[in-house]
């Protein structure tokens, strides 16, 4: 019985071990995956060469998936990228997909940054600050200081809670303290309109009925579909606007590329449209792990000739300056 016992204990102990192991592993792994340091000349403000008369819709735009995600709980899972906001701004991109939820903090409301149910953090240790929305704006405000001919496209979601009211409100209060840095509309503006501004789309319905001030209505349903690998692309109607967008994130590597390419193909429609095609994927499995497939589908983005289809915004995982200048180079060349 004694022997049983010990045998039972060494079970146990070396159970409790390979478990602390595998925990470590999940997030201390993560930590290993750095922000590729490339530099594309005239990055920072390769709008600048775009006609003020264009319209946005109309301008070959980079952007980032759950782009406040380089620091976030649970990174082995929820890490869509490995750098800043700043730092992705300065390699080109200029859609930013912003989650967000409301969380009190002291004696205020704040709106800190998520991806999923996980927080995202100001750095990389479990025990730092949640990141708050006054901090992601800060940033872009010093962007736009910096380089006035860029514009942000602001893309919010609510990520966590169910009031909504409360959400938009608190939402117009963050935008309110640095009003002059945001162009607020419900229609697509041209690039000389929002040259130097944030650009706010959203995600939501405005419950608040701020009119203009709540910014575009641009929201979709998940796409998050895998039972059916042929699904790509969907029009969505936004008011003022159509959107065609292609958002499946339950599709592994090759049927995400599959999805990609057919969303990049769709007919063009001309200039009431936004296309927003997306090549970040978590893949099959419930809680899957972004960076096994952007490493592989980004390699591909580099290797796509984009020039054969219609100008549209692409969003990915794990941003880097090379993946940004091969979409915005689009907008060089004339259709």
């Amino acid at each position: 019985m004694v022997k049983v016992l010990k045998t039972l204990k060494t079970i146990i102990s070396i159970i409790i071990v390979i478990v602390l192991i595998a925990a470590a592993w999940l997030f201390i792994s993560p930590l290993f995956i750095r922000h590729e340091n490339v530099k594309a000349e005239g990055s920072e403000s390769w709008m600048s060469i775009v006609a003020d008369e264009t319209v946005i819709a109309d301008i070959a735009i980079p952007g980032t998936h759950d782009s406040a995600s380089n620091n976030v709980v649970l990174p082995y899972f929820a890490k869509c990228q490995a750098s800043d906001i700043r730092t992705q701004l300065d390699d080109g991109f200029r859609y930013l997909d912003i989650r967000l939820g409301v969380k009190r903090v002291g004696n205020e409301d704040k709106l800190l940054l998520y991806h999923g149910f996980c927080k995202c953090k100001e750095s990389w240790v479990p025990w730092s600050k949640d990141l708050d929305l006054g901090s992601v704006l800060a940033q872009c405000y010093s962007f736009l200081s910096d380089y006035p001919s860029e514009t942000i496209i602001f893309a919010v979601k609510m990520e966590q809670g169910s009031d909504l009211r409360s959400f938009q409100l608190l939402l117009d209060s963050y935008i309110s303290k640095g009003q002059d840095k945001w162009l607020l509309t419900d229609t697509l503006p041209t690039l000389g309109e929002c040259r130097g501004k944030i650009v706010l789309m959203r995600r939501f319905d405005d419950v608040c009925g701020l009119g203009e001030r709540a910014g575009i209505y641009m929201n979709w349903p998940e796409q998050g579909a895998n039972s059916d690998v042929s699904l790509n692309a969907e029009t969505i109607e936004c008011g003022s606007f159509s959107l065609i967008v292609q958002d499946r994130y339950k599709y592994d590597t090759e049927d995400k590329w599959t999805a990609f390419k057919a969303g990049l193909a769709a007919a063009d429609p001309g200039r009431d449209f936004i296309r927003l095609s997306f090549l970040s994927t978590n893949g099959t499995p419930k809680f899957g792990h972004p960076y096994k497939y952007a490493r592989t589908l980004n390699k591909y983005l580099l290797d796509e000739d984009l020039s054969v289809y219609p100008k549209q915004w692409i969003i990915v995982d794990f941003s880097n300056a090379a993946l940004a200048e091969h979409i915005y180079s689009q907008n060089k060349t004339a259709r």
